[in-house]
C-alpha cells in the first residue's frame, strides 16, 4: 500500500513554488509597466515623426557586430571572395582629372598685348619701305620668266597681297589715321577739362570719303574714278529698269 504522506508536498516544496510564482508575477508586472510607458511615449509622438523614423530605418534594431570574419582562399589558385554588401565609406577618395582649358595665344595677355596695327606699322616700318618693294620687284621678274601655270598663279597672288599692304589709301589705313588724329584731339581736350566723345561709324565713313577725295584729287585720278563709279552705278540701275514693250506694227 502507498503511504498517505507520499502525495502531499513538503514545506520546502511549497516555499519553492511560492517563490517561483512571486518571481513570475514580478517579471510580468515589470513587463506590463514597460509596455505602459512605451505606449504613453508613443501616444505623444506625431504621425509625421513615426513616418520619418520608418523611412530612415531608425526604428529597426540591428544586431551587434560580431568579430570580422577573416577572408581566406579555398585554394591558392582562386581569387579571394569578398562580401558585396560592404558599406561604402562616407568620405571617398575621388581623384578629379584636371579641367582642360583651351588657350588661344592671340587673346591671352600672358602671350603679349593685342595686335595694334598702327604700332605694328611703325615698329616694322622697314618692311613697308624696303623689304616688301624689293620682294615685289623680284616676283615681277620671276613672273616674266616663269612658264608653269601653278607657279604663275602663286606669284600673282603674292604680288597682289604685297600691293594691298603697300597701298597707302586703303580703307583700313585711312580709318586708322582718322582714329589716331581723333584720339590726339581728345587727349588735348581732356587736359583742358572738356569731356571726350567717340566717333560714330557714320562719321568715320564720311571722313574716310573726304580723305579719299583729297588723295585722288592730288594724284590726278579723280575724274577717272568718278567715271568708273558712274558706269558701275548705271549698270546697277539698268538691271532694275523695266524693258520697253514690243508693239507689233500691223
Amino acid at each position: 500500500m502507498k503511504k498517505l504522506g507520499s502525495g502531499i508536498p513538503g514545506s520546502s516544496e511549497i516555499q519553492y513554488k511560492e517563490s517561483d510564482i512571486d518571481e513570475s508575477m514580478s517579471s510580468s508586472s515589470i513587463s506590463d509597466d514597460e509596455e505602459e510607458e512605451i505606449m504613453k511615449e508613443l501616444a505623444d509622438v506625431t504621425f509625421e515623426e513615426l513616418k520619418n523614423t520608418r523611412s530612415n530605418g531608425a526604428h529597426a534594431f540591428f544586431k551587434k557586430r560580431g568579430e570580422d570574419k577573416k577572408l581566406k582562399r579555398l585554394n591558392k589558385n582562386r581569387p579571394m571572395e569578398a562580401s558585396s554588401k560592404k558599406p561604402v565609406p562616407v568620405f571617398r577618395d575621388v581623384i578629379h582629372a584636371p579641367k582642360k582649358v583651351a588657350c588661344d595665344p592671340r587673346f591671352n595677355s600672358l602671350c603679349g598685348d593685342l595686335l595694334d596695327s598702327n604700332r605694328f606699322r611703325k615698329k616694322y616700318k622697314f618692311l613697308y619701305e624696303n623689304d616688301l618693294p624689293a620682294e615685289r620687284q623680284t616676283l615681277k621678274r620671276e613672273l616674266k620668266k616663269c612658264k608653269d601655270p601653278e607657279r604663275r598663279s602663286e606669284i600673282e597672288e603674292l604680288v597682289s597681297w604685297i600691293d594691298k599692304q603697300l597701298k597707302p589709301d586703303s580703307a583700313r589705313n585711312i580709318e586708322a589715321e582718322i582714329l589716331a588724329r581723333h584720339k590726339k584731339k581728345q587727349r588735348e581736350a581732356a587736359k583742358e577739362g572738356r569731356r571726350p566723345f567717340y566717333l560714330k561709324k557714320s562719321e568715320i565713313r564720311r571722313q574716310r570719303l573726304i580723305e579719299k577725295y583729297k588723295h585722288l584729287k592730288a594724284s590726278g585720278n579723280l575724274d577717272s574714278y568718278i567715271e568708273k563709279r558712274r558706269k558701275r552705278n548705271a549698270a546697277k540701275d539698268h538691271r532694275f529698269m523695266p524693258y520697253a514693250r514690243s508693239v507689233d506694227n500691223e
